[in-house]
């Protein structure tokens, strides 16, 4: 690893910042008892994650108002860079009309071929992320949170 890079945490407000920047991450649920892992197309919806689902476990695992993990990414291993954000909390199928309306428009065509009629939130109940980030450069912890408008 190059010399002067160490890990960061980052804030909820730099995780959710991250998360818009990507489409895919992968959803840790549980399929029969074990642990499975599925990428899934999300989007941020109200500092939450949704996806679009045909039915199956994923749908199941909302159903049953499970706690499920989901992790995103974007690494480069040439550079040793990137950064990972995870959220754990409550899955839970979207059966209001209004709220249906709303998250139809917001997503692009998955990547899978196949109708999906059912969207998932995950409430995001915790939200951790780290990213490599270079020793050498400044850094401004705190700025937005301390300035005050009179």
């Amino acid at each position: 690893m190059p010399k002067g890079r160490q890990l960061e945490e980052l804030n909820r407000r730099q995780c959710l910042d991250l998360l818009d920047t990507v489409r895919v991450g992968r959803l840790v649920f549980t399929e029969g008892g074990l642990p499975a892992v599925q990428p899934v197309n999300f989007r941020l919806w109200h500092e939450d994650l949704a996806i679009r689902v045909a039915g199956g476990p994923k749908l199941a695992a909302a159903t049953d108002n499970q706690v499920v993990a989901f992790e995103a990414d974007e690494l480069d291993a040439e550079l040793r860079d990137g950064w990972s954000v995870v959220v754990v909390g409550h899955a839970e199928p979207v059966t209001d009309i209004d709220e249906l309306v709303e998250l139809s428009g917001t997503f692009v065509e998955p990547w899978v071929e196949g109708q999906r009629d059912h969207f998932v939130r995950i409430r995001t109940e915790k939200m951790t992320g780290r990213r490599f980030r270079d020793r050498r450069l400044p850094q401004y912890h705190g700025v937005a949170e301390t300035s005050t408008s009179t």
